[in-house]
């Protein structure tokens, strides 16, 4: 089974705008496949979307937040194992089949 945990597992952003890098870590033996969900695509976007975290390895999430009204929202990281003979995220992600789940709760202030 998967394991991904995220650093920091929230993030506190300013309603005019602003970015919070976090880290995604495999603490598995297996190559992981995500897919990063957002609450509300119209004032944040994500980077990476899709993605592959390598055993036992990190990956970096970008949040941007856009300028908009204060409020609570959430991000939702789907995820699972890598096919391994996947290339690209995307393709990868299409062939997990009950992806577990990871949220990251944003506040905008």
């Amino acid at each position: 089974m998967s394991t991904l945990t995220v650093d920091p597992p929230a993030a506190q952003l300013d309603a005019a705008g602003g970015k919070s890098c976090h880290t995604l870590i495999n603490g598995g033996t297996a190559k992981v496949v995500f897919k990063v969900k957002s609450s509300n695509n119209t004032e944040y976007r994500l980077n990476p979307v899709f993605g592959f975290v390598e055993p036992e390895a990190a990956a970096p999430l970008e949040v941007t937040r856009l300028a908009g009204p204060p409020k609570e929202d959430k991000l939702v990281i789907e995820f699972g194992d890598a096919p391994a003979d996947a290339e690209t995220p995307q393709d990868a992600f299409k062939c997990v089949a009950a992806p577990q789940k990871l949220t990251i709760p944003l506040t905008a202030q």
